[in-house]
């Protein structure tokens, strides 16, 4: 197995490891950090524009949140059991997936998980250059660059740096956002509803509530793929209940925080921007803090792009292996960071200026793609092996778990095709979903056939053979005597 460059990955420093095992002497990190980690990651426009969605279909506020809420609390619920993987198995989130789905077979959901990577960069791009411009006149040739750049190096210093600036962005993010949530709620509980807003329409609708729903569940499912990636620094022995409550606590409330406030601005404002719309209710209070509550959304949203940038680079890399051995070096860090940060500025480029619409497509697209993957492996995980692996083995392309795993790659392929029925966007409305009337409950599809699926595939699978292989790879990996 390669190594790092040096021994040791420490505060401040250009982080050593990439798609490599972090040993035990440089675990490091408080579990309840993943709480702030989570809130900033999850605290970003983006999450905003998810909150739109009911109320532009005639929703009224209180039941958009309320589905929101729902959406939420089950979304989150799948991401945040990721988290006890990283210290477990001190590894990345995606490369984990080599023992389900083999080497090779774990192509497919690398791609999707780099197709969310680099959707998230390029709309953090887009709405981050939008708020840009209220204050500096140069435009997207101009910021686009700058704002990636400025992703790429927070990412080359990489986890610890990502992790602090997440951590102290939250107090800002806090104080600033419950200033203008308050005054927003006063502002339009108190005044007449303007002329176009939808909240002078809204009411119940079934299919928009169940749209809002899907959306807010399956955009915290997206996250599960960044989970470990964040949690693989902490002590082997962190407590799994108090990780996953922290991450969960901290996903959960920013999401229903941030698209609940998307769902009020959605219900009041007709026809919102995200960036103007926050400039707007924050002017109330007086003129100028819409803007200091806009340049506070867009520090969050160039930290988030680190995330993302980070992820993508993790991702690709450990895709990249499979087909041929790569070296976990900074090199090989600063080579990934650098081709994600051009593919993104392209795609950020000619993406249409409809953007809204765009990213709810976008949204759905995560969910069909990587919903059979996050059931396949927390199956696996928590049902199937329990946590325990041969680590040496799962970083070897050739190693026990193969390049071609059937029994994953069989049920995420099953799990897929069981959705597509279910499947509801603006290109495509399956037959269930249309008898629905658009409403989009495929993740749920998905989550139990390919769970089901693999637990019942996986029956036989010989944990003997395996046993053996973990002994000989915890000497490998901790020079600890069998």
């Amino acid at each position: 197995m390669s190594t790092p460059e040096t021994a040791t990955s420490r505060e401040g420093a250009i982080e050593q490891h990439s798609i490599d095992y972090v040993p035990s002497s440089e675990r490091h990190g408080k579990v309840w950090h993943q709480g702030p980690f989570w809130f900033t990651g999850n605290f970003v426009l983006p999450t905003m524009v998810a909150g739109f969605v009911g109320a532009s279909m005639g929703l009224s506020v209180w039941y958009s949140v309320l589905a929101i809420v729902l959406g939420v609390g089950v979304g989150t619920f799948f991401m945040a059991f990721h988290a006890n993987q990283g210290p477990r198995m001190g590894l990345p989130q995606m490369i984990q997936s080599r023992a389900q789905f083999g080497s090779r077979g774990s192509t497919v959901p690398f791609a999707a998980t780099v197709f969310v990577y680099v959707g998230f960069l390029v709309f953090d791009t887009v709405l981050a250059e939008q708020g840009l411009g209220l204050i500096f006149p140069d435009g997207k040739l101009f910021w686009y660059p700058v704002l990636i750049a400025v992703s790429i190096v927070i990412a080359v210093v990489g986890h610890d740096l990502l992790h602090f600036v997440q951590r102290w962005l939250t107090y800002l993010l806090i104080v600033v956002f419950a200033v203008l949530t308050v005054v927003a709620v006063v502002h339009f509980s108190g005044n007449p509803i303007p002329a176009g807003a939808p909240a002078a329409t809204a009411g119940w609708d079934s299919t928009a509530f169940l749209v809002q729903f899907s959306l807010a569940a399956g955009y915290n499912i997206s996250y599960s793929v960044y989970v470990s990636d964040y949690t693989r620094y902490l002590p082997r022995n962190a407590p799994a209940r108090k990780l996953i409550t922290a991450v969960y606590t901290g996903a959960a409330f920013s999401a229903v925080w941030l698209m609940s406030l998307g769902a009020i601005l959605a219900s009041y404002l007709p026809d919102p921007d995200p960036i103007l719309a926050l400039r707007e209710v924050g002017d109330l209070l007086f003129p100028g803090f819409g803007l200091i509550v806009v340049l506070a959304s867009v520090l969050a949203l160039i930290s988030i792009m680190g995330v993302n940038a980070y992820g993508a680079m993790l991702t690709g890399a450990s895709a990249l292996d499979g087909f041929r051995k790569v070296r976990p070096t900074v090199r090989l860090r600063v080579v990934g960071l650098i081709v994600v940060g051009v593919i993104s500025l392209v795609v950020a480029l000619l993406i249409p200026d409809d953007y809204i619409g765009s990213f709810n497509n976008f949204v759905l697209m995560m969910l069909y793609f990587l919903v059979p993957w996050t059931a396949v492996n927390l199956v696996d995980f928590y049902f199937v092996r329990r946590g325990q692996y041969a680590i040496a083995e799962i970083l070897k392309p050739d190693g026990m778990y193969g390049r071609w795993a059937w029994r994953g790659v069989t049920a995420y392929l099953v799990g897929f095709v069981a959705m597509i029925p279910f499947f509801s966007t603006t290109f495509y409305v399956g037959p269930v979903a249309d008898a629905l009337g658009g409403a989009d409950f495929s993740f749920v599809v998905g989550l139990t056939v390919s769970g089901l699926l693999y637990l019942y595939l996986s029956r036989n699978l010989d944990r003997g053979a395996e046993a053996e292989a973990r002994a000989a790879s915890e000497a490998e990996l901790e020079g600890t005597p069998r």
